[in-house]
């Protein structure tokens, strides 16, 4: 039985940016959420949301690339990077019916929100997702997440780029918006701070070693690096 979410807790969620066309004419994949969100109304959002408790249990085919896999567990009580693997697969899958996997079959009985993955012939990999940007949602926010950004070159995925016929309703206007017009729309401000990261990123295929954190307290909010670094820079924190 599910139990009721606590909307005062801040959440595990992982969030897919699809970059395609990479190095000829970047573009990230993006969608509006709806006026009646509690989260972020109106807004334009990479796919992405929080852990569910089911994600623990998923298996998948590819882990997480070293690198990436050694910095999801940097600055946590526990591991859970598998799980937020599963979850950016699975709000991939069902926010714009895009399939990140690799050719298989699953073993045993199929998780009920699986089977249509798994009637398409694939199993979850991670193995294509890099993990580029870590962020708390700010105190007083309806809701709070711990969200991880993972990018994925658009080349890994398995089915079509402009078919979204397999997306649920929780994002409309889904489309590939290419980096150097994306700013002119209605974005979160976090995500303006993500796609400077990812454009820096744009022409770059090897994980980052280390990874911006944007870590919203309760008394302080402070930039910091996974990777060993500590706090930014001034200048780094302007640059961003």
């Amino acid at each position: 039985m599910t139990q009721p979410v606590d909307k005062t807790a801040i959440r595990n969620a992982a969030t897919v940016i699809a970059l395609r066309d990479r190095f000829t004419a970047p573009k990230v994949l993006m969608g509006q959420r709806g006026a009646a969100a509690a989260f972020m109304p109106n807004k334009f959002v990479f796919p992405g949301g929080a852990l569910d408790e089911e994600d623990f249990d998923i298996p998948l085919a590819e882990g997480f690339h070293p690198i990436c896999a050694e910095r999801l567990v940097e600055g946590c009580e526990k591991d859970i990077s598998r799980a937020l693997g599963v979850a950016a697969i699975r709000e991939l899958w069902e926010e714009t019916g895009l399939i990140l996997g690799t050719r298989g079959a699953w073993a045993g009985n199929v998780p009920e929100e699986w089977e249509d993955f798994a009637d398409e012939g694939f199993l979850p990999s991670a193995r294509p997702l890099q993990f580029v940007f870590r962020a708390i949602t700010p105190p007083g926010r309806p809701r709070r997440f711990d969200a991880r950004f993972f990018l994925v070159d658009a080349a890994e995925i398995a089915s079509d780029l402009d078919d979204f016929s397999g997306a649920e309703d929780e994002l409309s206007h889904l489309q590939w918006i290419p980096l150097e017009e994306v700013r002119s729309f209605d974005l979160p401000f976090i995500t303006e701070v993500v796609l400077a990261e990812v454009a820096h990123r744009a022409h770059l295929t090897e994980p980052p070693t280390n990874v911006p954190f944007f870590h919203n307290g309760e008394e302080e909010s402070l930039f910091l690096r996974l990777g060993g670094r500590g706090p930014l820079t001034g200048k780094e924190i302007a640059d961003t």
